[in-house]
């Protein structure tokens, strides 16, 4: 898939929503993430040297204006990866102090977000601040789930986490399976933005499926330690090695689930694994 480069396009502004001829910034994206609520992750990403910043699921305001205060930003876009409160529960309010932000979404949710003005695609892209964005849709967590590419990076929201996946509230097992594996498919240093800090007892929920992992043992070891309190990003090598969910055509994980798992395809792996990891205590 493209990434961002040096080429024209035409950007959203801000105020107005209108579109302008812009150069696609030359800068690294700077991405910041702002701990909201109890566990979610909010992102703010913005160009060095550019005083724009577009946040990914605002799940409330007073975090996002503080860290933005902290950075000397000012909002310019929001992206949501899903429809859940614990997401968007800052947007109406963001919106209220910006009219006419940009607020992009996939276009299944367009409904069910106040204040969406650009509903996306499978595969869709846009522009914003300097950046380049492309979309994949991820259903499975959610029927609308988006996932939002740009450069090196990936925002997953909740279908995608450290060392796990979201559970299916809307989609069915082949829905989810098939999402994660084309997030698989990504580069494997693609950096991993995921939408809550579970990483943790997602890990040792894959230590009690891999006892014998030893990428697992220590990515735990790892998270364990305080200063490695704040888990996001993770690089999809990471993940590959180390969640159960993008690993359920191995051998290991099949058996760990019993004899009647070792002939059965990876979406009924994978239905096993989210069952029991939904009624799981670490």
């Amino acid at each position: 898939m493209a990434r961002g480069g040096a080429t024209s396009f035409c950007g959203i502004t801000p105020s107005t929503g209108d579109c302008r001829e812009i150069l696609v910034s030359s800068a690294p994206v700077q991405i910041e993430p702002v701990p909201c609520l109890s566990d979610n992750f909010a992102y703010l990403l913005w160009r060095d040297g550019s005083p724009d910043a577009l946040v990914v699921d605002p799940s409330e305001s007073v975090p996002i204006l503080r860290a933005l205060d902290e950075r000397k930003l000012q909002l310019a876009g929001l992206l949501c990866t899903h429809h859940h409160w614990d997401h968007i529960g800052g947007v109406t309010e963001l919106c209220a102090m910006r009219p006419g932000l940009p607020v992009f979404a996939s276009d299944h949710d367009v409904s069910r977000i106040e204040g969406v003005t650009r509903g996306m695609g499978h595969q869709e892209s846009f522009e914003c601040i300097g950046l380049h964005f492309e979309c994949l849709k991820v259903p499975g967590h959610t029927l609308g789930a988006l996932a939002y590419l740009v450069e090196d990076a990936v925002f997953t929201g909740d279908t995608l986490f450290g060392a796990g996946c979201g559970r299916l509230f809307e989609g069915t097992p082949a829905q989810m399976h098939t999402s994660l594996m084309l997030l698989a498919s990504l580069p494997t240093h693609t950096r991993v933005y995921f939408g809550h800090e579970y990483t943790r007892s997602n890990l040792a929920f894959a230590q009690s499926i891999e006892p014998n992992n030893a990428e697992v043992k220590a990515r735990l070891a790892r998270a364990a330690v305080p200063k490695h309190s704040c888990t996001t990003p993770a690089t999809l090598k990471e993940e590959l090695a180390t969640n159960p969910f993008l690993r359920c055509a191995e051998l290991a994980v099949k058996s760990a689930l019993g004899g009647a798992f070792a002939t059965a395809s990876d979406v009924e792996v994978f239905a096993e694994l989210r069952r029991r990891k939904d009624s799981f205590r670490a």
